[in-house]
């Protein structure tokens, strides 16, 4: 919502009754709304809360490409943004929008900010958080890269295959877990060795449901099979907890053809020259690649 001649009219007026109201939405879909004002607002479907101790300093918005730049800082309260949640990194990328509003006529509100939370840092009871304007994507790289290996993300689609199909995912509670990061099973059978390994690794019930992870080792021994993450996940997991656990892929062109049989949508260039055959010379034998000279 733009800025109408109403509102324009009452911050010019001298004597305003304004506020700012913030509304953020976790990537699980948890959404939260906050406001300076002495009472609890409500539009947008959202119910903006006054006893947050939520605050922000003010926006520095630019008309070029800059990235915006703001911080919102509130109190850790049990009743909204928990030290827990924020340790578990369940506000990591969350939507942040930020509105002007005028307390005592609610459609007269205009949209400041919109974004995602950065860097968030917590001490002594209280959380700072760095918002990051919708310019900040600007900033990632675009587009494809000429490279031997795929560039696809298995998850997000663009490697265009449904791991829904049987033999591509297992849905398996905790039996044992160490550190968080560790899991044993004793009954994970029909996958091949390494099945999991860069697969993705999700919790689906109890106090870390929601939280994900990267699968680093995939082992099987004689006592069953081992999985191990990049990461612990930061929030407790016990024994009968739900997991979801995902096909790995390398984005090497012989996993895509025999492990997905997906070779079609290889969107890597597993054929070009290497660094060695722009010095290559002549000669009379054998296959001038570009592999190692040194052979």
């Amino acid at each position: 919502m733009g800025l109408s001649a109403e509102f324009e009219a009452h911050l010019r007026s001298g004597i305003t009754t304004v506020c700012r109201c913030w509304s953020l939405v976790r990537c699980d879909g948890a959404s939260y709304g906050f406001t300076d004002h002495d009472g609890a607002l409500e539009f947008e479907g959202m119910v903006f809360k006054a006893d947050t101790g939520m605050t922000a300093k003010a926006l520095q918005q630019t008309s070029g490409l800059a990235v915006d730049n703001s911080e919102a800082l509130g109190a850790l309260s049990d009743a909204s943004i928990t030290e827990a949640d924020i340790a578990a990194g369940r506000f990591d990328g969350a939507v942040v929008k930020a509105w002007l509003v005028n307390w005592a006529d609610l459609d007269q509100r205009v949209l400041q900010f919109r974004g995602t939370i950065g860097e968030l840092q917590r001490s002594g009871g209280a959380f700072q958080a760095e918002l990051r304007g919708l310019s900040e994507a600007l900033n990632q790289p675009q587009g494809r890269v000429y490279q031997r290996q795929d560039t696809s993300v298995l998850e997000d689609g663009s490697f265009g295959f449904d791991l829904d199909v049987p033999g591509y995912r297992a849905q398996i509670a905790v039996e044992e877990v160490e550190d968080a990061r560790i899991f044993r099973f004793a009954d994970l059978a029909g996958f091949e060795p390494r099945w999991f390994e860069r697969g993705k690794f999700e919790v689906l019930s109890g106090a870390a449901q929601g939280l994900v992870g990267v699968v680093k080792n995939d082992r099987l021994s004689n006592e069953g099979r081992e999985i191990e993450l990049w990461e612990s996940i930061r929030a407790p997991i016990k024994t009968g907890d739900m997991l979801r656990i995902s096909a790995g892929y390398d984005q090497r062109p012989e996993t895509s053809r025999l492990k997905f049989h997906n070779y079609i949508n290889y969107r890597g260039f597993p054929f070009i020259p290497g660094e060695d055959w722009l010095m290559s010379v002549p000669k009379r034998g054998g296959v001038n690649d570009g592999g190692s000279l040194n052979q």
